[in-house]
Protein backbone atom coordinates (compact mmCIF):
# COMPACT_ATOMS: atom_id res chain seq x y z
CA UNK A 1 0.00 0.00 0.00
CA UNK A 2 1.11 3.70 -0.33
CA UNK A 3 0.32 7.13 0.75
CA UNK A 4 -1.08 9.78 -1.48
CA UNK A 5 -0.56 12.63 1.77
CA UNK A 6 1.71 14.86 2.30
CA UNK A 7 3.08 13.00 5.13
CA UNK A 8 1.22 10.63 7.76
CA UNK A 9 2.57 10.29 11.29
CA UNK A 10 3.54 6.90 12.11
CA UNK A 11 3.18 6.30 16.15
CA UNK A 12 4.10 4.42 18.64
CA UNK A 13 1.22 2.39 19.94
CA UNK A 14 -2.08 3.16 19.06
CA UNK A 15 -2.71 6.35 20.38
CA UNK A 16 -2.58 10.19 19.38
CA UNK A 17 -1.09 10.68 22.39
CA UNK A 18 1.79 8.54 21.61
CA UNK A 19 5.46 9.57 20.60
CA UNK A 20 5.52 9.86 16.86
CA UNK A 21 8.08 7.42 15.67
CA UNK A 22 8.71 8.62 12.04
CA UNK A 23 6.35 9.60 8.94
CA UNK A 24 5.75 8.67 5.85
CA UNK A 25 5.80 10.99 2.55
CA UNK A 26 3.91 11.25 -0.64
CA UNK A 27 4.57 7.80 -2.54
CA UNK A 28 6.03 5.73 0.20
CA UNK A 29 4.93 2.23 0.86
CA UNK A 30 3.89 0.03 3.30
CA UNK A 31 2.74 -3.35 4.46
CA UNK A 32 -0.42 -4.37 6.67
CA UNK A 33 0.32 -6.14 9.74
CA UNK A 34 -2.87 -5.88 12.04
CA UNK A 35 -6.06 -3.76 11.38
CA UNK A 36 -8.59 -2.51 13.77
CA UNK A 37 -11.51 0.02 13.83
CA UNK A 38 -9.20 2.90 13.82
CA UNK A 39 -5.95 1.95 13.62
CA UNK A 40 -3.20 -0.01 10.73
CA UNK A 41 -0.03 -1.33 12.52
CA UNK A 42 2.61 -1.26 9.76
CA UNK A 43 5.99 -2.17 8.19
CA UNK A 44 7.30 0.24 6.10
CA UNK A 45 9.19 -0.76 2.83
CA UNK A 46 12.33 1.72 3.26
CA UNK A 47 13.62 0.79 5.92
CA UNK A 48 11.43 -2.52 7.80
CA UNK A 49 10.09 0.53 11.09
CA UNK A 50 6.95 -0.94 12.35
CA UNK A 51 4.39 1.39 14.28
CA UNK A 52 0.80 2.24 13.76
CA UNK A 53 -0.99 4.55 12.06
CA UNK A 54 -4.70 5.66 11.72
CA UNK A 55 -7.00 4.58 9.23
CA UNK A 56 -7.29 5.79 5.84
CA UNK A 57 -8.01 5.46 2.26
CA UNK A 58 -4.59 4.13 1.15
CA UNK A 59 -3.86 3.06 -2.65
CA UNK A 60 -1.69 0.23 -4.48
CA UNK A 61 1.44 0.43 -5.30
CA UNK A 62 3.16 1.95 -8.02
CA UNK A 63 5.90 2.28 -10.34
CA UNK A 64 7.13 6.11 -9.52
CA UNK A 65 8.98 8.02 -12.36
CA UNK A 66 10.05 11.14 -10.19
CA UNK A 67 11.01 12.46 -7.05
CA UNK A 68 10.82 16.10 -5.05
CA UNK A 69 14.09 17.71 -5.68
CA UNK A 70 13.19 21.06 -3.52
CA UNK A 71 12.38 21.89 0.38
CA UNK A 72 8.79 21.78 -1.05
CA UNK A 73 6.67 22.01 -4.10
CA UNK A 74 3.58 23.63 -4.45
CA UNK A 75 0.37 21.79 -5.89
CA UNK A 76 -1.35 23.08 -8.77
CA UNK A 77 -5.53 21.56 -10.00
CA UNK A 78 -4.31 22.89 -13.85
CA UNK A 79 -1.35 23.79 -15.54
CA UNK A 80 -1.08 27.08 -14.75
CA UNK A 81 0.14 29.10 -12.13
CA UNK A 82 -2.75 30.83 -11.18
CA UNK A 83 -4.44 27.48 -10.18
CA UNK A 84 -2.30 26.66 -6.97
CA UNK A 85 -3.88 24.83 -4.21
CA UNK A 86 -2.93 24.93 -0.62
CA UNK A 87 -1.11 21.40 -0.86
CA UNK A 88 2.68 20.74 -0.73
CA UNK A 89 4.77 18.19 -1.01
CA UNK A 90 7.97 17.36 0.50
CA UNK A 91 11.45 16.79 -0.34
CA UNK A 92 12.45 12.80 -1.24
CA UNK A 93 8.18 12.65 -1.97
CA UNK A 94 7.93 9.88 -5.24
CA UNK A 95 5.12 10.36 -7.99
CA UNK A 96 4.23 8.51 -11.15
CA UNK A 97 4.00 11.44 -14.09
CA UNK A 98 1.02 10.61 -15.97
CA UNK A 99 1.24 13.55 -18.60
CA UNK A 100 3.04 16.84 -19.58
CA UNK A 101 1.69 20.40 -20.36
CA UNK A 102 4.45 23.38 -20.93
CA UNK A 103 6.45 23.67 -17.69
CA UNK A 104 3.82 21.64 -15.39
CA UNK A 105 3.85 17.60 -15.24
CA UNK A 106 0.76 15.94 -13.79
CA UNK A 107 0.02 13.07 -11.60
CA UNK A 108 -3.02 11.79 -10.11
CA UNK A 109 -5.53 14.56 -10.01
CA UNK A 110 -2.29 17.22 -9.55
CA UNK A 111 -0.62 19.17 -11.49
CA UNK A 112 3.46 20.00 -10.24
CA UNK A 113 6.40 22.14 -11.87
CA UNK A 114 8.37 20.53 -13.82
CA UNK A 115 11.46 22.41 -11.57
CA UNK A 116 10.71 20.79 -8.50
CA UNK A 117 11.19 17.23 -9.86
CA UNK A 118 13.96 14.97 -10.67
CA UNK A 119 13.75 11.61 -12.22
CA UNK A 120 13.60 8.58 -10.13
CA UNK A 121 17.12 7.48 -10.93
CA UNK A 122 19.16 10.76 -10.16
CA UNK A 123 21.64 9.90 -7.50
CA UNK A 124 24.34 12.64 -6.13
CA UNK A 125 27.80 11.50 -6.10
CA UNK A 126 27.77 13.69 -2.86
CA UNK A 127 25.20 12.33 -0.78
CA UNK A 128 24.64 15.67 1.25
CA UNK A 129 24.85 17.59 -1.66
CA UNK A 130 21.58 19.50 -0.98
CA UNK A 131 21.23 19.30 3.01
CA UNK A 132 21.51 23.20 3.45
CA UNK A 133 17.70 23.20 1.63
CA UNK A 134 16.53 22.41 5.49
CA UNK A 135 18.56 24.87 6.75
CA UNK A 136 16.14 26.76 9.56
CA UNK A 137 13.34 24.06 9.31
CA UNK A 138 11.86 23.36 12.06
CA UNK A 139 12.61 20.30 14.71
CA UNK A 140 9.96 17.79 15.21
CA UNK A 141 10.56 14.51 17.00
CA UNK A 142 10.12 11.58 14.53
CA UNK A 143 9.56 14.56 11.67
CA UNK A 144 11.09 13.81 7.80
CA UNK A 145 8.81 16.85 6.21
CA UNK A 146 9.54 20.31 5.27
CA UNK A 147 7.51 21.13 8.13
CA UNK A 148 9.43 19.01 10.74
CA UNK A 149 12.17 16.93 10.72
CA UNK A 150 14.22 15.76 13.27
CA UNK A 151 18.16 14.48 13.67
CA UNK A 152 18.10 11.29 12.24
CA UNK A 153 15.32 11.82 9.68
CA UNK A 154 17.69 14.32 7.84
CA UNK A 155 19.85 11.72 7.38
CA UNK A 156 17.58 8.90 5.86
CA UNK A 157 16.06 11.10 3.87
CA UNK A 158 19.02 11.90 1.60
CA UNK A 159 20.13 8.11 1.68
CA UNK A 160 16.88 7.57 0.15
CA UNK A 161 16.69 10.22 -2.24
CA UNK A 162 20.05 8.24 -3.49
CA UNK A 163 18.32 5.21 -3.73
CA UNK A 164 20.07 3.84 -0.90
CA UNK A 165 19.26 2.34 2.48
CA UNK A 166 19.75 3.97 5.67
CA UNK A 167 18.28 2.92 8.92
CA UNK A 168 15.93 5.25 10.72
CA UNK A 169 17.21 6.00 14.17
CA UNK A 170 20.42 7.35 15.18
CA UNK A 171 21.47 4.09 17.13
CA UNK A 172 20.64 2.16 14.52
CA UNK A 173 22.60 4.52 12.22
CA UNK A 174 26.13 4.17 13.69
CA UNK A 175 26.19 0.55 13.77
CA UNK A 176 25.00 0.26 9.84
CA UNK A 177 27.82 2.74 8.99
CA UNK A 178 31.08 0.49 9.94
CA UNK A 179 33.81 2.63 8.78
CA UNK A 180 34.90 4.68 12.06
CA UNK A 181 36.84 7.99 12.09
CA UNK A 182 38.36 9.73 14.75
CA UNK A 183 37.47 13.37 15.56
CA UNK A 184 40.63 15.00 14.35
CA UNK A 185 40.77 13.45 10.81
CA UNK A 186 36.98 14.62 10.48
CA UNK A 187 35.58 15.78 6.70
CA UNK A 188 32.93 16.91 5.03
CA UNK A 189 29.91 14.22 4.81
CA UNK A 190 30.96 12.38 7.92
CA UNK A 191 28.55 11.57 10.51
CA UNK A 192 29.02 12.45 14.46
CA UNK A 193 27.24 10.71 16.84
CA UNK A 194 26.14 11.25 21.17
CA UNK A 195 23.30 8.68 22.31
CA UNK A 196 20.16 9.70 20.73
CA UNK A 197 21.82 12.53 18.28
CA UNK A 198 23.29 12.53 14.80
CA UNK A 199 24.62 15.46 12.70
CA UNK A 200 26.21 15.53 9.58
CA UNK A 201 29.84 17.54 8.89
CA UNK A 202 29.81 20.41 6.32
CA UNK A 203 33.42 20.61 6.65
CA UNK A 204 36.13 19.38 8.72
CA UNK A 205 35.29 22.63 11.05
CA UNK A 206 30.97 22.73 10.80
CA UNK A 207 28.41 20.71 10.98
CA UNK A 208 24.22 20.72 10.28
CA UNK A 209 22.11 18.49 12.55
CA UNK A 210 18.36 19.38 13.45
CA UNK A 211 19.00 20.17 16.62
CA UNK A 212 15.87 19.96 19.40
CA UNK A 213 17.25 22.79 21.81
CA UNK A 214 17.44 25.18 19.21
CA UNK A 215 14.09 24.40 17.82
CA UNK A 216 15.55 24.07 13.71
CA UNK A 217 18.03 22.78 11.82
CA UNK A 218 20.93 24.60 12.55
CA UNK A 219 24.83 25.23 10.75
CA UNK A 220 27.41 25.02 14.03
CA UNK A 221 30.96 24.92 14.56
CA UNK A 222 31.64 21.29 15.39
CA UNK A 223 34.29 21.83 18.44
CA UNK A 224 30.76 24.56 19.70
CA UNK A 225 28.52 21.93 19.53
CA UNK A 226 30.53 19.39 21.03
CA UNK A 227 31.58 21.15 23.90
CA UNK A 228 27.66 22.33 24.19
CA UNK A 229 25.52 18.96 24.14
CA UNK A 230 28.07 17.90 27.12
CA UNK A 231 27.61 21.16 28.87
CA UNK A 232 23.88 20.84 28.72
CA UNK A 233 23.33 17.21 28.30
CA UNK A 234 25.74 16.09 29.79
CA UNK A 235 26.37 13.53 26.50
CA UNK A 236 29.68 12.96 25.09
CA UNK A 237 30.55 11.95 21.02
CA UNK A 238 29.51 7.88 20.85
CA UNK A 239 31.19 7.92 17.68
CA UNK A 240 32.03 9.36 14.35
CA UNK A 241 31.27 7.50 10.76
CA UNK A 242 32.17 7.46 7.13
CA UNK A 243 29.39 7.23 5.43
CA UNK A 244 31.11 6.33 1.69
Amino acid sequence: MRSDLSFVNVYETKSLRSKIVTQFLYGDTFQKIKENKFWLKIKCDLDNYTGYILKKKFFPNQKNTHKIFNLCAELYSKPNIKNKINKKLSFGSRIKVAGKKGNFYKFSNFWIKKKDLKKINYETRNIFKYIKKFKNTKYKWGGKHFSGIDCSGLIQIFFNFNNRYCPRDAKDQIRYFKKKVLLKNIKKNDLIFWKGHVAIATSKKNLIHAYGPFKKTVIMPIKTTINRIYKTANLKVTGIRRTV
